[in-house]
């Protein structure tokens, strides 16, 4: 069997579990001819340490499916692991109100480089790594088993694909072209999604709780959603009392779709209003005229893509918040986001602080927030935790 074998004290991630192994910890490589294929996985002195899928192209060589060395990588490996992930979101989401979820999370379900979301009766599979390509006709063919969906869309159109030595791709792998939209529920609430050309899969599933907690803060509010994309932290918020919400995002096609969704979930356009500007820009349009709100949201993209970035997109967060802790009313209530990996929490709590500083507010922290369950975290796996939040009260 193709094997790789780690140089001399290269082992201690792999002993913590992690699941990826970087060129730089491999010492040699034996009949390693396909990309993605599955190799053993040995210690500098020989020791047999467990399975991964290799890549020819990656800095990431390998991607550990195994640390067990009784299993065996096959079809009925790959059918347990994706069997064990939708049983585990069967415990965790409400089917009856909720129609849309992560089924498989890649590392974070021991099958790195496969994302799989459900939309109603439709999949949409991201296959990231080579490993996830190598196994591609079997995890289709499992999906269709376990599902039985009407449908099974890719969206592998993004640039970690060309590192893996993957071309881009984005079409139907199973059944029937979706419809332009297709409608999901979401804790009760309805809404459209474009899976061919909406962000990721189409949907942010992973603000799902967070949508659901904004609820609490709602009622009787003037809200402002930034980065409102589709509209989904607007829909919960004007359904839970809010007296007016505030669209603001770039993307005018994003605000038609909101609007669109705001109207499936049976709400007036005079409760909210759509406003296409920068985010940055309009804020400060809003400070210099001393506008102010009970709630702003704060849901923007990722600004650090690498590490490299990591000080410029602190500077962006950083100005974000001080705007919107400037527009905030005397208790008024900040839900704030970075969905940057690189970011982490300790580094974003300090951003805010400095802006609260800088703001000359005071600033309690109500509630630290995350990505919703069915997007778990390895414990041995951290860059699994993405997405941070905080609920903060602004006096």
């Amino acid at each position: 069997m193709p094997s790789v074998k780690l140089k001399k004290g290269r082992d201690k991630s792999f002993n913590r579990k992690h699941p990826w192994i970087f060129s730089g910890a491999i010492d040699s490589i034996k009949d390693i001819n396909t990309n993605g294929e599955t190799v053993e996985i040995f210690s500098s002195d020989g020791k047999f340490l467990g399975y991964g899928s290799y890549s020819l192209h990656s800095q990431i060589s390998v991607r550990v499916l195994s640390f067990n060395p009784e299993d065996k990588i096959d079809r009925d490996f790959i059918q347990y692991r994706i069997e064990t992930a939708a049983q585990f979101r069967k415990q965790i989401i409400n089917l009856e109100t909720t129609t849309a979820y992560r089924v498989i999370n890649a590392e974070s379900d021991s099958l790195p480089g496969l994302v799989v979301d459900k939309y109603g009766d439709f999949l949409v599979c991201q296959f990231l790594s080579a490993g996830a390509e190598f196994w591609k006709k079997e995890t289709i063919e499992i999906l269709l088993n376990i599902f039985n969906p009407i449908g099974i869309f890719e969206r592998s159109d993004v640039e970690i694909r060309e590192k893996e030595g993957l071309q881009q791709f984005k079409g139907i792998l199973y059944g029937k072209d979706p419809e332009e939209l297709i409608e999901i529920l979401e804790n009760g609430n309805k809404f459209f999604v474009d899976i061919n050309l909406g962000h990721k899969t189409g949907f942010y599933l992973d603000q799902r709780d967070n949508r659901k907690l904004l609820e609490t803060f709602s009622s009787e509010s003037e809200i402002l959603n930034c980065f409102s994309y589709t509209g989904g932290f607007s829909v919960y918020a004007i359904k839970a009392g809010a007296s007016k919400v505030v669209n603001l995002d770039s993307s005018l096609e994003a605000l038609s779709l909101a609007e669109t969704n705001l109207t499936l979930n049976g709400i007036a356009s005079s409760k909210y209003e759509n406003v296409q500007d920068d985010v940055f820009k309009y804020l400060r349009k809003l400070r210099d005229t001393n506008k102010q709100f009970d709630v702003i949201i704060l849901d923007p993209p990722k600004f650090a893509e690498s590490v490299s970035q990591i000080e410029k997109a602190s500077r962006g967060y950083k100005d974000i918040n001080l705007l919107a802790l400037k527009l905030l009313k005397k208790n008024g209530v900040l839900f704030t986001f970075s969905c940057s990996g690189h970011i982490v929490p300790e580094l974003f709590n300090k951003i805010i602080a400095d802006a609260a500083t800088d703001a000359g507010r005071e600033v309690h922290i109500l509630k630290y927030l995350t990505q919703s369950p069915d997007h778990a975290m390895l414990t041995s796996f951290p860059e699994g935790l993405y997405l941070k939040g905080l609920v903060c009260r602004v006096n």
